[in-house]
């Protein structure tokens, strides 16, 4: 009982020391400001109730973000499901925007993108993220996810060029 209370205290702490980075990386997927504290709100109870899948506390970031980028792909399936389109879905919250992510034209480019390219481009560089890291959050090779970077990036050179 002790080592649950354990690792309960250490999800709390974990998303309490580091709630801004759970928000941006929610605001990323979502682009509105309530949804993002939501989302993060919804992945402590989730990582409370699967708390037995955390196996140690050294990965304790991982499985967080894990959690927080399935909560708020979740939500986007909820939303695609009620048919609420793309476009009027970007410009709904066009006013509003994090301070990170404030530029409207990178964030219409990000949004072009696969999502599993623009959740490794924001990772890298909207929250300075080791390449490891990243891998270990999205369950890949860190070859693949270099691969997916240059990808991307070749990506958005090919659209801001054009």
């Amino acid at each position: 009982m002790k080592e649950k209370f354990n690792r309960e205290e250490a999800i709390i702490q974990q998303f309490l020391q580091e709630y801004q980075f759970f928000y941006r990386l929610a605001y990323s997927y979502i682009r509105n400001e309530d949804d993002a504290m939501d989302i993060v709100q919804e992945s402590v109870c989730k990582a409370l109730s699967a708390i037995d899948s955390l196996y140690s506390e050294e990965h304790l970031k991982t499985w967080c973000c894990r959690i927080v980028i399935n909560t708020a792909t979740d939500l986007l399936r909820k939303r695609k499901k009620e048919q609420i389109g793309v476009e009027e879905f970007l410009l709904s919250e066009q006013g509003e925007r994090d301070s990170n992510y404030e530029n409207i034209e990178v964030m219409e480019m990000l949004a072009m993108l696969k999502e599993k390219d623009r959740v490794i481009l924001i990772l890298r560089y909207f929250e300075d993220m080791k390449l490891e890291d990243i891998a270990r959050i999205t369950s890949e090779n860190v070859s693949t996810i270099k691969s997916r970077l240059y990808r991307a990036l070749k990506q958005l050179k090919i659209h801001i060029s054009v």
